[in-house]
């Protein structure tokens, strides 16, 4: 059966892509920040020019009209309003504020920097005769510039109308209505934008410059971690072919030519007329043999599927594997105080390692005696094997990886994935030490 790996497993990360992903994707953010303040630093300059507009005319209102709203400007009298529109032309007229107008509770227009509106009556708007019966309080609108009081401030454009309730000098209630060309709130608005544009748009850069190498380093841990992926699992099939080899070279060397032995041995006897002491002396050595191939089977059958190690802890299944040394004429000296209550996932990778060693040791050390112990210190499982075999170079242990030791190479992988560590000491003729610790 066919496979078919991932993408990701296929095609190795590019440490490039990966942060030109990332920065593309910082600069999209950046851009769509940028545009929210844009949007908000405007809206923020333009609301603030509105309210500006709002005091300049309350102030106005109650500073300079509200004291000049004497009897005869109220009545219209034409000297007292030249002498109104003086003051008006002087102290209000100025900068963005283009027209003004003063209307009384009927809807007419007492005064007018435009004199063709003075003397005309016009239905009051509600905002306008909320604001002309709450005396002190003052409203704002873009100037529908269709209506027909404002037929004469067409040439200006877009404005700001702004009006607040006044009363004159004998109490009775007007309506003072100033007009702002609204450019200069938009003006203010840009102003707004282009004051805090830049700190925020700085700010947001230097973010993202510094986010880069943070983003590079994520993106080399991320390269390494599949390559060191790909290679374990390399590593893994290797081994586990490895493995498969010798449990078949095992049996066929082992079992299945002590089982044929023993089938020969046993039709000779049934078809042969043997002696009584005959019979008993093969019967007895096929009991032997018998022995031999099951434990054989006991050891092949640890390696394939190791024991519980939650249940039965570590101690029991190093005890299995120094057991299959000593069938093997091997002394064995199994230390194990403290290995009792190890976590199932340190006792596996320590079964693991002792399993490898020891396999190694059998097949190809020669040792005479076996030194196996485990303990539990300072937070860490320790894992050591000594024998007194023949030993290797150690600056030929890649060499090896070949000849039977792939899997150790596998269970270094593995403990050092696990923040472990494994340690091989070796020397010809002195035979080699294997220590394994990792973290509990």
């Amino acid at each position: 059966m066919r496979l078919r790996r991932s993408r990701s497993d296929r095609e190795p990360i590019s440490t490039v892509g990966l942060l030109v992903r990332f920065t593309a994707a910082g600069l999209i953010v950046l851009l769509s920040l940028a545009a929210l303040i844009a949007v908000v630093a405007r809206q923020a300059g333009v609301e603030q020019a509105t309210e500006s507009a709002r005091q300049v005319t309350y102030v106005t209102a109650r500073g300079v009209v509200e004291p000049r709203l004497d009897p005869a400007v109220v009545s219209g009298q034409p000297a007292a309003l030249r002498a109104f529109d003086a003051a008006m032309r002087q102290y209000v007229l100025q900068g963005s504020l283009v027209r003004v107008k003063l209307w009384n509770a009927d809807g007419r227009v007492v005064y007018s920097d435009e004199p063709q509106l003075i003397g005309k009556q016009f239905p009051l708007g509600a905002d306008e005769a909320e604001a002309l019966r709450l005396q002190g309080s003052s409203a704002s609108e873009v100037s529908d510039l269709s209506r027909p009081e404002n037929q004469f401030e067409v040439p200006y454009g877009k404005l700001l109308e702004v009006y607040v309730g006044v009363r004159g000098t004998n109490g009775e209630p007007m309506l003072f209505e100033a007009y702002f060309q609204y450019q200069a709130v938009t003006e203010a608005g840009q102003a707004a934008w282009k004051r805090f544009a830049p700190p925020a748009l700085g700010a947001l850069l230097v973010l993202e410059l510094v986010q880069i190498p943070f983003a590079w380093s994520l993106a080399r841990r991320v390269q390494r971690q599949q390559r060191d992926r790909e290679r374990l699992l390399r590593h893994a099939v290797d081994a586990s072919d490895a493995e498969r080899r010798r449990i078949a070279g095992e049996l066929h060397d082992g079992v299945v030519q002590e089982l044929t032995g023993l089938n020969y041995a046993l039709d000779a006897m049934r078809l042969g007329n043997p002696s009584e002491g005959q019979r008993a002396e093969l019967i007895a050595d096929s009991a032997g043999r018998l022995r031999q191939s099951i434990g054989s089977l006991r050891s092949l059958l640890v390696d394939i599927y190791p024991p519980n190690l939650a249940e039965e802890g570590l101690a029991s299944a190093l005890a299995e594997l120094a057991a299959a040394l000593e069938r093997a004429g091997v002394d064995v000296q199994l230390e194990t105080d403290g290995a009792e209550d190890l976590p199932p996932a340190a006792a596996a990778l320590l079964f693991r390692t002792a399993q490898e060693v020891v396999r190694n040791v059998a097949a190809h050390s020669g040792a005479r005696g076996v030194l196996i112990k485990a303990a539990r210190s300072d937070g860490r499982a320790l894992l050591v094997i000594d024998d007194d075999g023949r030993g290797f170079d150690e600056s030929r242990l890649d060499e090896r990886s070949s000849n039977g030791h792939l899997g150790l190479r596998s269970i270094g992988d593995l403990l050092a994935e696990s923040g472990g560590r494994l340690t091989v000491r070796a020397a010809p003729g002195q035979g080699t030490r294997v220590e394994a610790e990792v973290p509990v």
